[in-house]
Order: C-alpha cells, then sequence, then structure tokens
C-alpha cells in the first residue's frame, strides 16, 4: 500500500518545480530557521483532497478505519476541537436539544452556541479528597433522558484529563433505548485499544461517534486527531459536511502525513511498542506508590494500602497512564510541586491543579524518563518528611476530616461547614443557567467588578485551562463560590482565561441584569 507519508518523503527529493502554493516555494533560503517545507505541499496532483479523498488520503484514512474496526474514520488536522464540532452539528439539529456532561471541554460549548442548541446538563460524581471530576452516572443519563424525550444526542467525555473512565457501554446502551447516539470525547484516550493494561475504547463499547487526539498520547505531531464514526445513527454525509466547515479548507500535509505514519508504526510495532510501555509504567506507579507525602492518586483495582484506602465508586475504571500527584499531605500544592519539578529536576507536568499536578504518559516516554520523574518525587518526598515533622498540620486535618454531605446535583461530597449563601461547595459547581448561551453572548454586555458580579449572569466564559473546561458558561448565574474559586485559583498562580478589566479584576455580564 502507498503511504502518504513515504510519497511525500520522495516528493520532496523529487526535481518538480512548485508553480504553486505555499509561497516559501519549497525554497530553505527564504526561510528563517528550520522546517520541513520540502514535504509542505498543497492539493497537486497524485496528493488528493481531504475534503474530497478518492486516493492516497481516502487509503490513509481506510488504513485508520481498519486499524480501530470502524464504519468510516476521518483525519481532523484541526484537533480533537473541529472533530467535536462536526460530530454534534452531525448529530443535533439546528435549535435541538443535547445531553452533555458538564465537565466537557469547551469546544463542545462553541458547537452548543453556533447551532444554538439547548443543553441538559449532567453533573460527574466527584472525588471527595482531590475534588477531581469522577464518572457519569448511569442512572443519572437514564433519568436525564426519561425526563427530557426531545434529547436529540448524549455526550460524554471518557477519559477525563485526569484518567477517570465511565461506563461507556452502558451509556450507550441507554442512550439507543431512546434511539438517540453517544458521542464520546476520547481525546486522551487514543492509546486504550493497543494494550489490556488501559481501559477498553468506546470505540469498542457501543458509541456511535468517537474522537480522539492522536497527538496528546500516541506518536502524532500536536493538532493531529481522528473522528471515528461507528455507527448509522449518525449521518456519514452529515459528518463530511461539518468536518468540511470547521476544518480548514487548506489541510496540512504534514500533519497528515504524521497521521499517516503513526497508523503504520502501530499497524506493524503496537504489541512491542505498547508492552513496553505498560511495563515501564507499571514499575514507575508501584515506585511512585510507596512516597508519603506526595501521593500517588490511585487506580480502583491497584492496592493502595491503609494511607489511602478509600473505596473509589466515583470511577468506574481508570487510564493508568494519568500520573496524578497529590500534595494534599504535604506543605506544599499544586504549583508548588509543579514549580520544583521544573526549575529543579528540568520535569514539565502536563497540568497544574490547587492540590496536585498531572504528569501525562505515553507510548513515546523512555525508561529513563520514567527514572527520572520517580527520583525527582521521591527526592521531593523526603524534603516533605522533613518538614511535616516539625511543623503542626491540625488546622488542615481537620478541614479534611469534616462531615461532608451530597450535593444533590451531582451526588457528589459537599462540606457543610464551608456551606455560604446556598452555593454548593463540591467540585460540579452546579450553576443556575438563566439564559442560553447564544442568548448570553449576543445580548448588550458590560464589565462589572468581580465583588459586584454576584447574582448577575455571565456574558462570557471564564475556565481554568488545561483543561479547558469552562466554570462558568454566557447564560449561568454568577454565585458567591464562584467569585471565592476565582480569588483562590489566582491566589494559587494558576492559569485562570475569561476574565477582563485593568488586571482582570472583572467580568463581563449581560448589561441588563448588571443595571437591575
Amino acid at each position: 500500500m502507498e503511504r502518504l507519508y513515504k510519497e511525500l518523503e520522495n516528493y520532496g527529493n523529487s526535481d518538480f518545480y512548485p508553480f504553486h502554493m505555499p509561497g516559501h516555494k519549497r525554497n530553505k533560503a527564504c526561510v528563517e530557521g528550520d522546517f520541513p517545507i520540502e514535504r509542505d505541499i498543497t492539493e497537486i496532483d497524485g496528493f488528493d483532497d481531504l475534503h474530497h479523498s478518492e486516493g492516497i488520503l481516502l487509503k490513509a484514512q481506510n488504513a485508520l478505519s481498519r486499524l480501530y474496526g470502524t464504519k468510516r474514520s476521518f483525519f481532523s488536522v484541526n484537533g480533537s476541537t473541529a472533530g467535536l464540532l462536526a460530530a454534534i452539528s452531525a448529530s443535533v439539529k439546528k435549535g435541538g436539544r443535547i445531553l452533555t456532561a458538564r465537565n466537557c471541554h469547551k469546544a463542545v460549548y462553541h458547537a452548543i452556541y453556533l447551532r444554538d442548541l439547548v443543553p441538559t446538563y449532567i453533573y460527574p460524581q466527584s472525588d471527595s479528597d482531590l475534588w477531581i471530576n469522577g464518572a457519569i452516572s448511569v442512572s443519572r443519563v437514564e433519568r436525564c433522558l426519561e425526563e427530557n424525550p426531545d434529547i436529540e444526542a448524549v455526550l460524554i467525555t471518557s477519559p477525563t484529563y485526569d484518567g477517570v473512565v465511565s461506563d461507556v457501554r452502558r451509556i450507550a446502551d441507554v442512550a439507543h433505548s431512546y434511539g438517540i447516539p453517544l458521542i464520546v470525547d476520547e481525546a486522551h484516550g487514543a492509546h486504550f485499544r493497543f494494550s489490556d493494561y488501559f481501559p477498553a475504547s468506546a470505540v469498542d463499547l457501543g458509541a456511535d461517534v468517537v474522537i480522539q487526539s492522536f497527538h496528546k498520547t500516541l506518536p502524532a505531531m500536536t493538532q493531529t486527531a481522528v473522528l471515528h464514526l461507528c455507527s448509522d445513527r449518525v449521518s456519514e454525509k452529515l459528518i463530511c459536511r461539518f468536518l468540511g466547515i470547521y476544518e480548514t479548507s487548506s489541510p496540512s500535509y504534514i500533519l497528515m502525513s504524521s497521521l499517516d505514519a503513526c497508523v503504520a508504526k502501530l499497524e506493524k510495532d503496537s504489541g512491542r511498542m505498547f508492552d513496553e510501555f505498560a511495563e515501564n509504567l507499571e514499575t514507575a506507579r508501584k515506585q511512585l506508590s510507596n512516597c508519603e507525602y506526595i501521593r500517588l492518586f490511585q487506580a480502583p483495582d491497584e492496592k493502595s494500602g491503609e494511607k489511602d484506602a478509600q473505596d473509589r465508586t466515583e470511577i468506574f475504571a481508570y487510564d493508568r497512564s494519568k500520573l496524578i500527584l497529590s500534595t494534599v499531605h504535604s506543605t506544599l500544592n499544586g504549583p508548588g510541586l509543579s514549580r520544583i519539578l521544573r526549575e529543579k529536576y528540568h520535569l514539565e507536568v502536563e497540568m497544574t491543579t490547587e492540590n496536585y499536578v498531572l504528569a501525562l504518559a505515553a507510548v513515546g516516554d523512555t525508561r529513563e524518563g520514567f527514572s527520572r520523574l520517580c527520583r525527582a518525587v521521591e527526592e521531593i518526598d523526603r524534603q516533605e518528611a522533613q518538614k511535616i515533622i516539625s511543623e503542626s498540620d491540625a488546622g488542615k486535618q481537620e478541614y479534611r476530616e469534616s462531615k461532608p454531605d451530597v450535593c444533590q446535583s451531582c451526588e457528589g461530597e459537599a462540606r457543610t461547614d464551608e456551606r455560604r449563601n446556598g452555593d454548593c461547595t463540591c467540585k460540579c459547581g452546579s450553576m443556575k443557567q438563566l439564559m442560553s448561551i447564544s442568548q448570553a453572548m449576543e445580548a448588550q454586555a458590560q464589565f462589572c467588578l468581580l465583588e459586584e458580579s454576584i447574582g448577575k449572569i455571565s456574558a462570557e466564559f471564564v475556565y481554568l485551562y488545561p483543561p479547558g473546561i469552562p466554570i462558568i458558561v454566557p447564560g449561568e448565574q454568577i454565585t458567591g463560590l464562584f467569585v471565592r474559586n476565582v480569588r483562590r485559583y489566582r491566589e494559587q498562580g494558576l492559569n485562570l482565561y475569561g476574565l477582563c478589566g485593568e488586571n482582570e479584576e472583572s467580568i463581563c455580564v449581560v448589561k441588563e441584569q448588571a443595571e437591575v
């Protein structure tokens, strides 16, 4: 079979002269820096067209489909973002209703805005220690569909950024019993299908459309993703139409060849690669689990020991390639641990939160890389042990041991000793939607100081990045808890986007509500 990446390499070494785009004309002398411009071409003879593929690009996407066992698979060089936009647009008519997990990526909310959809939110359960988003409850999905018969599709994120996997098979069965498709944002789970060490892929569990970011956990370049169409419940014609709308009409051949090369590598060598990866990862997890103060978040099927023996019923399955290192039992916070790992050990983590950092492992990791991380965390853990001996942590411990209540929105825990103004304090941060996203974003708006914004309607998204999950959505009512959380996130040094005004002390609110 001819491969795109091989044909690009051959063409780059040929004597063809380009009287066509791009403007660098494969002339390295006119480019500052060293880029593979000899392989950067446009839709010339023999290289097909992504949006009307009939030749080499069709063969490349068919190879992808065979690898995952799907009805049809598509390249996305606009990342999973374009795949999510296309999947939602093809599954729900304009102005229709969608059931979506509230912890989904901002791209889902953008699709809701662009298509003027009516969302019904389902909140994930919540881990009571680190406050990570847990799994989506099957019974709550069924309840929402029973209460809202006009819902046209269900969308969940599985795995989450933190590696939490929901019961996709049962959720798919529920959705199908109501005659609607299940869309799964599996951006962080493209590697699942290649080893039993990881949970099963949504592709094999009855999902109708699955979106994966190859660049996140597979050996492919940044911005490369795929959309898998797994059934006839969503129109292939509409998927193609909306991919053509949301993707560039000039897709990068370098990125497409990276996808094709990744598929070729997995076809040939996935067994050896993933056996080695799983072995190195399991060794690292066992080593890190011995740390006392920088604690590794344990998967449900891992022996956690007495120090962390919690029954994590909020997690159906877990992706162990996500190394969550908790600072809850140390003198550090997440940003502090991240800073030490970066500045002292030259280790960059994927995500930093208040109480933990996420080190993302992937098949490209080496044994030496895992060893460096383990040595660094062990050394930090020993230093924390010396600090803990001389410092009292009674106040922090008292807070952790306060009796929790149950949030009625997500069935997660909420601390009664932290309730103020009727706000929910669990991780879901359940919010009241007073206007639709499109109504709020297109209404007249004005800046409002955070302290004066409580009770008003947000006209903009505010989110932590990563992971890009909005903590408030346009149309939702601003609460006292939201304002306190914003203050706390900023004090912790986390990346918070969507605020405005001088020093980002303001938020954009719907003007009519602000005047009231």
